[in-house]
């Protein structure tokens, strides 16, 4: 079971936390969390890219020239994909590049995904956030001068002075429990988690 020491937000150990080894201390499973990674980067895809056939093409009506006597191929519009201004033959059309994962694999990547921050020392738990206003001067001075971390996801429970604070500072992401995933968790060199927000992923992700 893995021990870690418990912050407070001005980084003062105020104790420590024990976690879950079946979600935080899990043997990393590399090509599951590839695969779960690379479903979610799939599902972020637009997919609207379209080109017109020969059949939507506008024009092409009348026959570019007499069917026999030219020496040339015959052809019946000057819209076939053989012409410049034709239509595309096999172009793009709109389709969905989601991918269906079942939610034991996603569970079971962001348990890898936080195995892997513990096991390199890239976790810290903070007994709670409290900020008195909605000032990003005061978070990313808490960040910066006290934790020394840049690059940082945040994770806890609904907190509006947090959200609203860390959203428009570069290279740092405030998400609630329920929005973490193996993107971001991956994306960010370094992850600060809540008490309360470690406790309710452990709920959520428990095995047992």
């Amino acid at each position: 079971m893995p021990t870690l020491d418990l912050f407070s937000q001005e980084k003062k150990k105020v104790g420590s936390i024990d976690l879950r080894d079946d979600v935080f201390a899990v043997d990393v499973n590399v090509a599951l969390v590839h695969q779960v990674l690379k479903a979610q980067m799939a599902g972020r895809r637009r997919g609207t890219a379209k080109t017109k056939t020969k059949g939507e093409v506008r024009g092409g009506g009348r026959k570019p020239f007499k069917q026999k006597g030219t020496g040339n191929a015959r052809q019946g519009s000057t819209r076939s994909p053989l012409n410049p201004g034709g239509g595309q033959s096999f172009g793009p059309v709109p389709r969905s590049y989601e991918q269906a994962t079942p939610k034991e694999m996603i569970r079971g990547a962001l348990r890898s995904a936080l195995s892997d921050r513990v096991k390199a020392g890239h976790l810290l738990i903070v007994d709670e956030f409290k900020l008195a206003e909605i000032k990003t001067q005061l978070l990313n001075g808490l960040l910066k001068e006290k934790f020394q971390l840049d690059q940082v996801l945040i994770v806890d429970d609904a907190n509006r002075n947090l959200e609203l604070s860390g959203r428009n500072i570069p290279k740092i992401k405030v998400l609630r429990t329920e929005g973490l995933n193996v993107y971001d968790i991956i994306r960010y060199d370094w992850m600060v988690m809540t008490k309360r927000a470690a406790q309710a992923v452990e709920s959520r992700l428990a095995t047992s």
